[in-house]
């Protein structure tokens, strides 16, 4: 059953379709806007939830890092299950779970409690995220309308995860920390009630409502533990046991995954889907890009507080305008993609990305906003908002109609896991490079170093693109 009409059709009810497929982008984005936001929003709120519920300082990373592990490591599964169950289905039960979790999270008064509220959203988060693509690639056609669709996604998405810092900020000093939670309790109330009356349901591939439990299994559990293995990092470093037993058996648990997905007959990942040389070139490339540019908000903001001395709500203005910048990015990328191709825009705007890295790396300890905060911060999201959109596009077109919420939660899975090592990575330069010292000139050493770094992968994941990926979504070798 089809989610719904051709737009393109000249009937009389054109009208009321188009309202429905607008209603259908409004509820995806506003999914994913607040699956994004929520990575981030927490951070400027940690001190204050610390001193209320007596966190202690494991506790408190564990408040970032319960959400990111469950998110990461559900996320596929999420995928497969909007194609078999329904993807307004599904759609609803991520997002109300999402909702109840908010609402647990801020109501907590017990650490234990917020954490567990924090592991419940993103396990609905990654319910959520894979039906919001599917939902906007299922209600609108293949070809310009539907890129304009997967743009606007990008560059809700995309602006969820640069104002993360912005409202926690604001909320946090306007009324408390428990609001960050809050927040997203009324909209995702208002958001199930439109969806409930204005989605029509929709499936594809399987109807039996089986799934590969072994399979999602392994591969969650897979995820997960390497999730929890590369947050280890930032404690423990790279070669405590702490780090290399949860790492080494998350790998074996997914190579474990590949062959029981070799040899299930109904598996939860058809590796066949990875022989199309669209997925799989734009889901490496994905995860390269992810693993540069998600860390850039992290570096961003600690060295305009701690190196520049911007309270939390100045530091989260003045990355306002690198957020403009990724959101227009997104949004001009279609237009752009008419003209130049998917993999051209790619490349040009990976290329936008290293410059402005490149660029970010002669940070200086009494750098002014304009040249060491704004300028390059600009330059680094514009072009990854204009490489997000064309990437996306080819994996979701590459893929057969049945597993495009598979697929959409490869590309959410790529992006994810590869911010998450990206970051544990970078942190880890740039610890080495400060050696623990406080003072600002080491500490902007150490960022500019991260910088560096994150832009040389970036050069690489250029250099991967221009060999592997299609100039068509539907190539297949």
């Amino acid at each position: 059953m089809t989610l719904m009409v051709d737009v393109s059709t000249p009937t009389r009810r054109s009208g009321g379709t188009r309202t429905r497929t607008w209603a259908v982008v409004l509820a995806a984005c506003t999914g994913q806007f607040l699956v994004v936001l929520d990575v981030s929003v927490v951070n400027v709120a940690l001190p204050s939830m610390r001193t209320d519920l007596g966190l202690s300082a494991a506790g408190l990373q564990w408040v970032l890092n319960a959400y990111s592990i469950a998110f990461a490591g559900f996320m596929l599964l999420g995928g497969r299950a909007a194609d078999l169950y329904g993807r307004k289905r599904m759609f609803l039960v991520g997002l109300g779970l999402f909702t109840a979790a908010s609402l647990a999270g801020g109501l907590a008064q017990e650490g234990w409690q917020l954490l567990g509220a924090r592991a419940a959203q993103g396990l609905g988060a990654a319910v959520l995220a894979p039906a919001t693509l599917t939902l906007l690639t299922a209600a609108v056609p293949e070809g310009p309308a539907r890129t304009r669709a997967i743009g606007t996604w990008m560059a809700v998405g995309a602006g969820g995860g640069a104002a993360g810092g912005l409202i926690g900020g604001v909320l946090t000093d306007a009324l408390s920390w428990r609001w960050v939670l809050l927040i997203n309790v009324p909209v995702g109330v208002l958001v199930l009630v439109g969806a409930a009356l204005w989605l029509a349901e929709g499936r594809a591939g399987e109807r039996s409502g089986r799934i590969d439990l072994p399979g999602a299994l392994l591969v969650t559990a897979g995820l997960a533990a390497v999730a929890y293995g590369i947050v280890q990092t930032e404690e423990s470093g790279w070669t405590a046991a702490a780090t290399l037993v949860p790492l080494l058996a998350g790998l074996a648990l997914l190579a474990l995954f590949v062959l029981v997905e070799a040899r299930t007959a109904k598996p939860l990942m058809p590796l066949r889907v990875l022989a199309a040389r669209a997925v799989a070139s734009a889901n490496v490339a994905m995860f390269v890009i992810g693993s540069a540019t998600f860390s850039m908000w992290y570096f961003m903001t600690v060295y305009a507080q701690n190196v520049l001395g911007y309270s939390a709500l100045e530091a989260g203005l003045a990355l306002m305008p690198t957020s403009v910048a990724i959101v227009a990015g997104s949004k001009c990328a279609p237009r752009l993609m008419a003209r130049t191709g998917a993999k051209n825009l790619a490349l040009i705007g990976t290329a936008m990305a290293a410059a402005g890295f490149g660029w970010q790396s002669t940070m200086t300890a009494d750098g002014s906003y304009l040249t060491a905060v704004c300028l390059p911060g600009i330059l680094m999201m514009a072009g990854t908002g204009l490489a997000a959109t064309p990437l996306a596009t080819l994996a979701i077109s590459g893929a057969a109609s049945g597993e495009a919420g598979l697929v959409s939660g490869l590309v959410n899975t790529s992006r994810t896991m590869g911010g998450a090592l990206g970051l544990a990575v970078l942190s880890t330069v740039a610890a080495a490079r400060t050696a623990g010292s406080p003072d600002a000139v080491d500490l902007t050493a150490g960022y500019a170093l991260a910088f560096r770094t994150a832009g040389g992968v970036l050069l690489g994941g250029l250099l991967l693109m221009v060999l592997w990926l299609p100039r068509h979504g539907s190539a297949k070798r």
